[in-house]
């Protein structure tokens, strides 16, 4: 790839004092932890009761796949709302995107929360949650790019890993979040009103954490990557038709080189979460309970291996967590498989370091493949294409696998694809994590394989 360079001009000392960085990354994390909780929720739900409120004339094997393909469709929607949001993000801004995002999704949660089941409006209840599900994935394809970019953008250079890696906190934070709230009403009420009405709470309350994000979103700047593009005249008008002329191998490579971050951890929220109450008979409360406590591994791990990155580069910490989740896919099911509790919560301690590693880096490393012409559009689209190619169909390709071969041995072939792809593509491309990152545009120091 080669690129016409509009300039070479960085925004002199572009960067703002350390309380308002502090705000923006406050804010950031923030949105992004509303955004995921959201989205994980559904995924909880999928796991624990779905099935049974929007499938339940069908076997549950078949009922649960059809509710994780429910949960598939936000990542279809998602991939076009990171062309959506980030044509309009590289036009006019970050912080308005942002804005719309967050409403647009917590509107959709909230609203999932009313919908009547299937005993009450039959075939139309699972046709709401759809629609809905897909209006959740569009806001979600322009809500991470636009927050990674709120960070990244205004970040020191040598600090630029670390403030990444503090929005990719979102995603186990909201996590979470949504399996502490499960854990609460699966405790406070009966499997009977769980089905018929405690699983709405969640829902509805996520209302609230959306009140939280819109209030801070709205007192921070835009950033300074974006205000050089603007002043210089050098919105491209087509962004998405742009990327793909001009950076078409980092937006595919990318989505690659992060499959294995979606797989992954999807596979312990949903798919490890379904495994341990089908297969092995675990309760829904202790595998809620394992969930959480290695979201909170993830919580102190992904922000360490951020910093790390900004001294030793993106590329040799995300490598090292790929194969970690390489060496880790058949221990996971082993431990598990003993049904011994102690192990569960072993095996997912030791996959979310794995995790933490591969995930901390890869939004900055994402991030800094394109230059800010287009950075909204490319970062979004890779990153929601990997979710796309991973995260989407590993809860419904696992159900599936258990059912032809019931061995848990076939998850773990599969988890280890993921990760080896990713290895490979991730070798593909350039780290550039010393690169100025208000540049316009690219230079060949970023080509595809330098």
């Amino acid at each position: 790839m080669t690129a016409q360079l509009a300039t070479d001009e960085a925004v002199p000392n572009g960067r703002i004092d350390q309380s308002k960085m502090r705000k923006i990354a406050t804010a950031s994390v923030i949105g992004t932890t509303v955004e995921w909780y959201d989205l994980f929720l559904f995924g909880t739900a999928s796991a624990l009761v779905f099935n049974q409120v929007f499938f339940p004339d069908l076997p549950p094997a078949v009922g649960t796949i059809l509710s994780f393909l429910t949960f598939a469709a936000a990542y279809v929607a998602r991939t076009v709302g990171a062309i959506l949001f980030g044509h309009f993000g590289d036009r006019l801004g970050r912080k308005s995107m942002l804005l719309v995002s967050l409403l647009t999704m917590g509107a959709a949660t909230f609203l999932m929360g009313l919908i009547p089941d299937y005993n009450t409006i039959g075939v139309a209840a699972p046709f709401i949650l759809l629609f809905l599900r897909i209006i959740q994935g569009l806001a979600l394809g322009g809500e991470w790019g636009g927050a990674v970019l709120m960070t990244v953008e205004h970040a020191p250079e040598n600090k630029r890993g670390w403030y990444g890696s503090l929005v990719q906190v979102g995603v186990p934070f909201g996590t979470l979040l949504a399996n502490v709230a499960f854990l609460i009403v699966t405790a406070s009420v009966s499997q009977e009103a769980l089905l018929s009405w405690g699983w709405r709470v969640p829902f509805i309350a996520s209302i609230l954490l959306v009140a939280v994000g819109i209030y801070i979103r709205l007192n921070i700047e835009e950033t300074p990557s974006f205000q050089q593009v603007r002043e210089q005249g050098a919105k491209a008008k087509l962004p998405f038709v742009y990327l793909m002329q001009n950076y078409w191998k980092q937006v595919v490579l990318g989505g690659i080189a992060t499959l294995s971050t979606g797989s992954t951890f999807t596979l312990m929220v949903a798919s490890g979460m379904n495994y341990g109450t089908s297969e092995m008979g675990f309760s829904a409360n202790m595998m809620l309970w394992v969930v959480l406590v290695s979201c909170i591994v993830a919580l102190v791990l992904i922000p360490f291996f951020g910093h790390l990155s900004d001294r030793v580069g993106r590329k040799p910490i995300i490598a090292a967590g790929i194969i970690g989740e390489v060496v880790l896919a058949f221990p996971f099911f082993w431990l598990i498989n003993t049904g011994n509790t102690a192990a569960v919560f072993l095996a997912y301690g030791l996959m979310m370091v794995a995790f933490s590693a591969n995930f901390g880096p890869i939004a900055t490393f994402l991030a800094e493949l394109f230059g800010s012409k287009v950075r909204y559009s490319g970062l979004s689209i890779s990153y929601m294409l990997s979710g796309l190619l991973g995260s989407a169909i590993t809860p419904a390709i696992t159900v599936w696998l258990l059912s032809i071969t019931g061995q848990s041995d076939s998850i773990a072939w599969y988890v280890a694809a993921a990760a080896a792809a990713s290895l490979i593509a991730l070798f593909l491309l350039t780290d550039n994590h010393k690169r100025d990152i208000d540049r316009v545009e690219a230079t060949s120091a970023i080509s595809v394989g330098k």
